[in-house]
């Protein structure tokens, strides 16, 4: 029951195309910052930080300084393996 419980979470964080794109996109740069996110997927830097807090909060993706930015990354190996079989 754990194992649906997790993966529930997970399906809950991914349920909005931004969010998707924003893992897609981190999971092809291995990590990435805000602003950078803001400018290739043409949203709203708000929109980008409520995107990111729901995927931090969903448990898929990490957040860590790096320099004066802080830089994201996905974290949860469940996560890659949904996106590297749907390859």
């Amino acid at each position: 029951m754990k194992k649906a419980e997790n993966l529930s979470q997970i399906f809950k964080g991914l349920a909005h195309p931004v969010r998707v794109k924003i893992v897609i996109g981190l999971l092809k740069k291995d990590e990435c910052n805000v602003s950078t996110m803001v400018e290739k997927l043409g949203v709203a830097q708000p929109v980008v930080s409520q995107h990111i807090n729901i995927l931090k909060n969903s448990g898929i993706v990490e957040g860590y300084r790096k320099g004066n930015q802080i830089c994201y990354k996905v974290s949860n190996e469940e996560v890659r393996k949904i996106f590297s079989a749907l390859e």
